[in-house]
């Protein structure tokens, strides 16, 4: 019983600490259309800015002019807005009357957010969220602790946008696979992120992930391959390997 209570509250506590990490975001000058202001931020920094809470908008208050600034608010459908990471959007914050459903784009002003066509030009805010590949063989546990005394977390992969740098880094590892922040619970029978956020997006290996990991004697944790498809595989927490920290 105490066991089955731990895990829900350890849960809780790694949310309270992930809502306490702020992405760092960088006003550019300039006035490029959207799609030009998206490739300048990805090719310099990250990506266009994302916001997932308020403590992410005052962060981006603080570096806003007063004019019109893109942020990465995209439209898919009638009522569906994401990210330019591919994050879905679980924040908002639209003026009174917005989004009017005539643009696709956003742009922020006064702390408010404005619907706007793409086509238009503004300045805009990058984010940065640097991944490093940490060259040293250490077991899961300790290539966390690694990674909260000298950066911020172990990685989580939650997109495709994501995964996609997770390969543009892992191929200079010097291990077959690295440790991700990605953790199996036997009392609960789930995986789940160490940073608190849900396991929605995956990118399992061919007989990963699966629900056979209850069968197994040892702790196990996720790591990504930094060789062929970079697909996530399975292993127990005690090998050694190289890791990826997450650094804003």
């Amino acid at each position: 019983m105490a066991q089955t209570l731990y895990f829900p509250l350890l849960l809780i506590a790694l949310c309270s600490i992930s809502e306490c990490v702020q992405r760092q975001y960088h006003f550019i000058n300039e006035e490029k259309k959207q799609n030009e202001a998206q490739r300048y931020c990805r090719e310099k920094y990250t990506d266009l800015a994302t916001v997932d809470n308020m403590n992410d908008m005052i962060q981006l208050n603080k570096c806003v002019n007063n004019g019109c600034v893109w942020i990465g608010l995209q439209k898919t459908s009638h009522y569906k807005w994401h990210w330019s990471s591919g994050d879905p959007a679980l924040f908002l914050k639209w003026a009174s009357g917005q989004p009017d459903g005539n643009a696709d784009c956003t742009f922020i002003r006064n702390g408010q957010w404005h619907d706007w066509p793409c086509t238009k030009t503004c300045c805009f805010i990058c984010y940065n969220h640097k991944l490093i590949v940490i060259q040293q063989n250490l077991s899961w546990s300790e290539a966390l602790r690694y990674c909260r005394q000298n950066h911020v977390d172990l990685v989580s992969v939650q997109s495709v946008e994501m995964q996609r740098r997770v390969m543009n880094v892992v191929k200079l590892a010097s291990t077959e696979a690295v440790w991700l922040g990605l953790r199996y619970s036997h009392i609960l029978g789930i995986w789940f992120w160490v940073s608190g956020e849900t396991v929605c997006y995956q990118n399992w290996a061919l007989g990963n992930g699966t629900s056979e990991e209850d069968c197994e004697p040892t702790v196990r944790s996720g790591a990504v391959q930094s060789r062929g498809d970079q697909s996530w595989i399975s292993r127990p927490e005690t090998d050694r390997l190289n890791f990826i920290c997450r650094n804003y």
